[in-house]
């Protein structure tokens, strides 16, 4: 996909990426049709265009990509020997309970993007990953997004402390236009929640506050978490904990880990809160389906 985002900000700052979103398979001879959506600059206003394209389905992406389907190891099977008896050991896929509850919500979501926010951690990616494969809608990291469109993490760093209002206009420019499409699972930066136009875009999908305790997320900086990383950590909490709590839903992992009846809450998988997030998700489905019949005249 060509994709180009130009900040009102700055002129200069230009995000082009080639990433391709497979549409279909055509025949067995290693190619796949392709459609790429291309963002164009109109007067003051962004267009969404389409175009064709063929490449091998070698072609890899980063940025926006419908995730491959890991490989599923079920064909393994172990040989034991159980009381003279031969039984079969069947490794399956941990991730295939959230893909049958994402198909069964599929039909009421109807291609709603989901934008998962808090604080940025593995749990929070890996947990946009796997929704993204299991409701087949395409990834989005939005912080990734405005980091490329600056010219990569140490610009960007350095275009936000020279130029902050610039900066979080580009990431409004971002969320604008990620909210205009659908069929997305974005991972939401903290930018997304620290102005009301920003949560207004967010309002166009189902958007999920992913809640992780502060010294889990310390301990992926360091084993050994430090006071000034938790204290650094719960000022930037207590300074986006409103923009948070607007979101449609909270999924809580002390909150999982309690419900599944675990003493650790590392025990917690990224399945697990998959599952959670999709229970909301179809929750959340259901009230405004009631709200819709409700609204209806007799």
């Amino acid at each position: 996909m060509e994709m180009s985002l130009i900040h009102s900000s700055c002129r200069n700052l230009q995000f082009c990426c080639s990433k391709f979103i497979q549409f279909r398979f055509e025949g067995g001879g290693g190619r796949s049709s392709l459609i790429s959506p291309l963002f164009t600059k109109v007067g003051s206003f962004h267009s969404l265009q389409t175009t064709t394209t063929s490449i091998s389905t070698e072609t890899t992406t980063s940025m926006l990509r419908r995730p491959a389907t890991k490989k599923i190891s079920s064909s393994l099977r172990d040989q034991h020997e159980i009381s003279g008896t031969t039984a079969n050991v069947v490794e399956l896929d941990p991730s295939l309970p959230v893909k049958k509850k994402a198909i069964q919500i599929l039909p009421e979501l109807k291609g709603t993007s989901i934008f998962l926010v808090g604080i940025n951690n593995i749990m929070k990616y890996s947990l946009g990953k796997l929704l993204s494969d299991a409701l087949r809608y395409y990834y989005f990291d939005s912080d990734s997004l405005v980091e490329q469109a600056a010219g990569g993490e140490s610009s960007a760093k350095s275009f936000k402390e020279r130029d902050e209002e610039g900066f979080r206009n580009s990431e409004t420019e971002v969320l604008k236009q990620l909210s205009s499409m659908g069929r997305l699972v974005v991972c939401a930066g903290d930018g997304a929640v620290q102005s009301s136009t920003n949560l207004a875009f967010l309002r166009h999908g189902i958007s999920i506050w992913v809640d992780i305790p502060l010294d889990l997320v310390a301990r992926e900086v360091t084993e050994n978490a430090s006071s000034e990383i938790l204290a650094n950590l719960t000022k930037l909490y207590e300074e986006m904990r409103e923009g948070y709590a607007t979101a449609d839903a909270t999924v809580s992992l002390q909150k999982v880990a309690s419900q599944l009846g675990y003493d650790n809450m590392a025990a917690v998988t990224v399945e697990d809160m998959a599952m959670e997030v999709l229970r909301e998700i179809e929750k959340l489905t259901r009230m405004k389906k009631m709200m819709e019949a409700a609204g209806r005249p007799f």
